[in-house]
């Protein structure tokens, strides 16, 4: 989870294999999500698996972003 100061926050699950790994981690952040009290806490702006594999990032037709790291930009401080 990655929370930030304006109260918004992020699921991300990281998985380092295929198709199969991301789909377990698809399960894990959607029955994570589930037990999230919305009365409580709003709901996730995103959700994202993080993984080593794939060109690109993609969404998915269920709102799950599914990332590949070499897609990722580095960032200089």
């Amino acid at each position: 989870m990655i929370h930030l100061r304006n109260g918004k926050y992020e699921l991300v699950g990281i998985k380092l294999g295929g198709d199969k790994a991301i789909e377990h981690g698809v399960s894990t952040l959607k029955s994570l999500r589930e037990k999230i009290d919305t009365d409580r806490m709003k709901e996730p702006a995103f959700m994202m698996v993080l993984t080593t594999v794939g060109p690109y990032a993609y969404r998915r037709s269920d709102g799950i972003w599914v990332v590949p790291l070499a897609s990722l930009k580095p960032i200089y401080f």
